[in-house]
C-alpha cells in the first residue's frame, strides 16, 4: 500500500516544530528516525495530516554529561547511543540493551526518542529508562516539562506526552557503585522481545523492569526487595501479561520467572566473585 496523502514540513529550529505542533496538535505526525512511523504511513495505520520532519533541528542528538546527569537527545541514533564513550562509561546498560535493537541498518536510523515516544512494549528501551531512574524532557511552546520514566508509559503505543509536545531529550543521573543487567528473548536476534528484562544493582538497591511481558513496563517494588533479600518471587497475579498466537500469557510468565532467575544467580555469583 502507499500512504494517505499528508502536508509535509521540515523546520530547522525546535521553536518552528513546537509552533507547528501547537497549531496542528493531534494532526501532527513527528518524523525522526521512521523506522517504526513510515510501515505504519505505508500500511495507512497512521494517517497524519501533516508529516512534521526534526531531522533539520540542531542539537537534539547531542550526548553530554552536566552536573552529574547523563542528556542524551531525542534524535540520538541508536548506534551513536551504542558506541558513545559517556553511554558506555555512565549508562552501560543502554548499550547491553542496544546490542539487541534490530539490526546496524536499523539502528543507524532509529532514535531513543523515537523509541521513548513510541513506547512499544515490547521495545527495550523504555524499561532501561525505568531501571535508569530517568527524566523524560517534554517540551512545548509554554516551555519544558519534566516526566519520571516511572511514571511516563501508560499502556500499548501510550504515554503521558501531550499530542502539542515533543520529547526532546531523556535525562539520567549517574550511578556510581550500580551494576546493570539485561537480558531478553526473541525468536531471532534483532525481533522484538517475547520477555526481556533489564536491571541496575548497587550494594543496598535494585531497580528492574520488564519488557515485552505487559502493556507498559514498570517498577515491581516487591520483587525487588526479595531480590535484594536474597529470595526469587515473582507471585502469581503481580504482572498481567500479554496474550498473542506467537507467545501466550502463560509463556510470557514463565519467560519473566526464568529471566528473573537467571538474574538473581548471575547477580549472586558475581557478588561471589
Amino acid at each position: 500500500m502507499t500512504p494517505a496523502r499528508f502536508a509535509y514540513a521540515r523546520p530547522a529550529t525546535l521553536e518552528a516544530a513546537l509552533a507547528i505542533l501547537a497549531a496542528q496538535g493531534e494532526d501532527a505526525a513527528p518524523l525522526a528516525g521512521g523506522q517504526s512511523l513510515m510501515p505504519m504511513l505505508a500500511l495507512r495505520v497512521a494517517r497524519p495530516a501533516l508529516l512534521l520532519d526534526l531531522n533539520r533541528i540542531a542539537g537534539l542528538d547531542a550526548i553530554t554529561l552536566e552536573n552529574e546527569v547523563l542528556r542524551i537527545g531525542a534524535l540520538a541514533r541508536h548506534a551513536a547511543v551504542l558506541t558513545h564513550p559517556l553511554v558506555a562509561a555512565e549508562a552501560p546498560l543502554l548499550a547491553l540493551a542496544l546490542h539487541h535493537v534490530a539490526h546496524p541498518a536499523i539502528r543507524n536510523r532509529g532514535t531513543l526518542g523515537g523509541s521513548l515516544a513510541l513506547a512499544d512494549p515490547a521495545a527495550e528501551l523504555p524499561a532501561c529508562m525505568l531501571a535508569l531512574d530517568a527524566t523524560i524532557v517534554l517540551a512545548c511552546t509554554f516551555g519544558v516539562r519534566r516526566v519520571k520514566a516511572s511514571t511516563f508509559f501508560t499502556g500499548i503505543y501510550a504515554t503521558v506526552r501531550r499530542a502539542d509536545e515533543l520529547l526532546v531529550a531523556v535525562e539520567i543521573p549517574r550511578a556510581p557503585g550500580w551494576t546493570p543487567w539485561f537480558a531478553e528473548v526473541s525468536r531471532r536476534h534483532g525481533d522484538y522481545a517475547m520477555a526481556g528484562l533489564a536491571m541496575m544493582r548497587s550494594r543496598a538497591a535494585l531497580r528492574l523492569a520488564f519488557f515485552g511481558v505487559e502493556a507498559a513496563p514498570r517498577r515491581l517494588p516487591t520483587v525487588e526487595a526479595a531480590l535484594l533479600a536474597g529470595t526469587v518471587a515473582l507471585p502469581d497475579g503481580l504482572l498481567d501479561p500479554l496474550d498473542s498466537p506467537e507467545a501466550p500469557a502463560a509463556y510470557r510468565l514463565h519467560l519473566a520467572r526464568r529471566l528473573l532467575a537467571r538474574a538473581a544467580a548471575e547477580d549472586a555469583a558475581h557478588a561471589a566473585a
